[in-house]
């Protein structure tokens, strides 16, 4: 997605060879025109496949999330990483290790939004190594959800997520896929 790419290149950081930082459009203020085109970019590539609903990490993976669901006119599921005192029971709960923070977490999803007669598109903001979209394909098929695909943002293709996915079966389709960065230099892959 040109549009985004141009953005990244303008206002993104790439601090080193592993951290863009994204914060001032994407997931610290958010720029919702922006949003808005992420969303039908998504809802354009995977309409058609009979998604019924939009599936996303918190936190950052749910403005581009909400965007998609209201293009494709189906409901959001929003997988938690906090506990919480009212979501404790009924639970669809697996472990995930975060690449970007080191640290791992319980990622939990009620029982009575999911079933076996979803088909479901993940959104996420970023993929480099896979780990919290594994978990989440994880989540929704303990419900024996389908997954219809996985969409990112933005991918850091020099590391080992995508592949991860496609080995799974995954459908990935990135709006910005990264061949590589390093401090204030970043690359995209040419397609």
């Amino acid at each position: 997605m040109k549009l985004l790419e141009e953005r990244i290149l303008s206002q993104g950081q790439a601090v080193n060879e592993h951290i863009l930082k994204v914060d001032g459009f994407i997931n610290h203020q958010v720029d919702p025109l922006l949003m808005g085109e992420i969303g039908r970019e998504f809802a354009r590539h995977f309409r058609g496949q009979g998604i019924t609903k939009v599936a996303t990490i918190e936190s950052s993976g749910i403005a581009p999330a909400v965007f998609t669901a209201l293009e494709l006119s189906v409901p959001l599921l929003i997988l938690k990483k906090q506990p919480s005192k009212v979501l404790n029971t009924d639970l669809y709960q697996t472990q995930v290790t975060s690449f970007t923070k080191g640290t791992s977490y319980e990622l939990t999803l009620s029982q009575k939004f999911v079933s076996d007669q979803d088909h479901v598109l993940i959104i996420d903001d970023f993929l480099a190594n896979g780990e919290a979209a594994t978990g989440a394909i994880r989540l929704l098929r303990l419900a024996h959800a389908t997954i219809a695909g996985l969409g990112i943002v933005i991918e850091k293709s020099f590391q080992p997520g995508r592949g991860k996915l496609l080995e799974q079966g995954i459908h990935v389709y990135s709006l910005a896929r990264i061949a590589r960065m390093g401090e204030n230099f970043i690359e995209f892959v040419e397609e």
